[in-house]
C-alpha cells in the first residue's frame, strides 16, 4: 500500500509513518516544519521530505529557476516545479508528480490574493532559499522601499530550521537581510560568475574551466551563480552543472531572440522595472559593442506609470544608440493615476537619445522608417505594446 502523510512531522504522525513503513508499505510525507526529535527519526528511516527550493528577488527569479530546472532535467533528477514563464523542454509552467522529492518554486513577492495580503513566497517555507537582489517594485502594494524590503526579510525568516539561504553578496540590502537572519540558517553568499566574450561567443569562466554558454550579460552571470549554488546544495557536482548549463537557451521573453539575419537582430524581454531595464540594455550593448542598439520600452505597470516613481528610470536607457519609450494614456486612466505627459517621461529618463510616444503604432512606424543598418532591436515590456503585432516589425 502507498501512504502519503500531510503533517508527517507530528509527534504521533511521524511514529505512524515509521510503523507503516516497517510493515512494508511505501510511505511519503510533507509538512510545513519538522522539529526534533521527529526530524532525526524520519531522517534515520529515510522518510524526511527532501528540500523545497524557492528562488526570490526583484529580478532574475524566472531565469534562475529555469536554469535549476534545466540542470535537474539534464541530470535526470525528478522534481516538481512552478515557474513564471514557458521554458523549452517543459510542456507546462507547473509540474506535479508522485515520485519527486524536490520541488522548485519561483518565489513571487506579489500579494497572494485580494483577501490574503501576504506575498506569495511566504507560503512556501523553503529549505533552500535564494535571494538574488532587491530593487523597489510593485509600488501599488508596497508604497515605500522599506515596506518592500520588509517582505524579503520575512521571506528569509520563513526558511525552515537548518535550511540554507543562498544570497547575492553584491547587493547591500540583500546582504543586510542575510546577515540578520537567525543563526541556525546556513548562509551561502555568491557573486557574479566570471565571464568573458569574444567574436566566437560568450563564456562562463572559473580559475580552472571555460564553458561556452548560450546566454549573455552580467545579470545572467549573476543568475548562473545562484543556480550553481542551488544545484551544488542539492547534490549536483560542479562538472555535471557546467556540462548541463551549456545547453540552456533562456526562457520566453527573457532576452528571447526573435530574429537574427543580415538586416539585424530582434530581442524581446520582460524588463519593466528600472533595475531590470538598465541591466538588460547594458547586457545587449556589451554583447554587441559595434552595432546600433535600438531600445524600445513600454511603461505598463502601476509603478512605471507613477509620476513619483518615474525618476528612478533616469539614465536606464543611456547605453542605447536610440531609445523609444511608449505608454498608453488609457492605462493611466484605468489605473486611476495622475495625468502623464510625454515631456514628463522624457525628463524623467534623461538623455538626448529618448523619444516618447503615446501611440504604439506611430512609434513602430517611426522606428521602421529610420532604416537602421543591421541594428539590434531590444523590445522591453511586461505588456504587449497595446496589442501591436510585433511580428510585423520583426519580419
Amino acid at each position: 500500500m502507498r501512504v502519503h502523510f500531510i503533517a508527517i512531522g507530528g509527534a504521533v504522525m511521524h511514529n505512524l509513518a515509521i510503523a507503516l513503513q516497517n510493515k512494508g508499505n511505501t510511505v511519503t510525507g510533507s509538512d510545513d516544519e519538522i522539529f526534533e526529535p521527529s526530524r532525526s527519526r524520519l531522517d534515520r528511516y529515510g522518510l524526511l521530505p527532501e528540500k523545497r527550493i524557492v528562488i526570490a528577488g526583484s529580478h532574475g527569479k524566472t531565469t534562475t529557476t529555469a536554469m535549476i530546472m534545466h540542470v535537474f532535467k539534464a541530470r535526470q533528477i525528478k522534481f516538481d516545479y512552478m515557474v513564471g514563464s514557458q521554458i523549452d523542454g517543459f510542456e507546462t509552467m507547473v509540474g506535479l508528480s508522485d515520485e519527486a522529492k524536490i520541488a522548485v518554486f519561483e518565489g513571487d513577492e506579489y500579494l497572494s490574493s485580494a483577501l490574503d495580503k501576504r506575498p506569495k513566497f511566504l507560503h512556501y517555507m523553503p529549505d533552500i532559499a535564494v535571494l538574488n537582489g532587491i530593487a523597489w517594485d510593485h509600488k501599488n502594494v508596497f508604497p515605500t522601499f522599506d515596506n518592500y524590503t520588509d517582505q524579503f526579510r520575512l521571506f528569509a525568516e520563513s526558511i525552515s530550521e537548518g535550511g540554507s539561504l543562498i544570497y547575492f553578496d553584491g547587493d547591500p540590502e540583500v546582504k543586510k537581510i542575510a546577515l540578520a537572519t537567525k543563526g541556525d540558517i546556513n548562509k551561502i553568499p555568491y557573486r557574479v560568475h566570471g565571464y568573458f566574450q569574444n567574436k566566437m561567443g560568450f563564456y562562463a569562466a572559473t580559475h580552472n574551466r571555460v564553458v561556452p554558454v548560450m546566454i549573455f550579460g552580467e545579470h545572467n552571470m549573476q543568475n548562473l551563480s545562484a543556480a550553481r549554488e542551488v544545484c551544488l546544495a542539492s547534490g549536483v557536482s560542479e562538472d555535471d552543472f557546467y556540462e548541463a548549463i551549456k545547453s540552456f537557451e533562456g526562457t520566453s521573453r527573457r532576452l528571447q531572440k526573435l530574429k537574427d539575419n543580415e538586416r539585424g537582430l530582434v530581442y524581446l524581454d520582460f524588463a519593466h522595472s528600472p533595475s531590470k531595464v538598465k541591466a538588460t540594455v547594458e547586457a545587449v550593448a556589451s554583447r554587441y559593442p559595434k552595432r546600433k542598439i535600438i531600445a524600445c520600452l513600454e511603461l505598463h505597470t502601476y509603478s512605471s506609470l507613477s509620476t513619483d516613481f518615474l525618476p528612478l528610470y533616469k539614465n536606464t536607457l543611456a547605453n542605447a544608440s536610440s531609445a523609444f519609450v511608449y505608454f498608453n494614456p488609457h492605462e493611466i486612466e484605468h489605473k486611476k493615476l495622475k495625468y502623464l505627459s510625454k515631456e514628463t517621461v522624457k525628463t524623467a529618463f534623461g538623455g538626448e537619445n529618448i523619444r516618447v510616444f503615446d501611440n504604439s503604432e506611430e512609434m513602430f512606424s517611426f522606428i521602421k522608417s529610420q532604416n537602421y543598418s543591421s541594428p539590434v532591436y531590444l523590445l522591453m515590456s511586461s505588456g504587449d505594446f497595446d496589442g501591436f503585432d510585433i511580428n510585423w516589425l520583426v519580419e
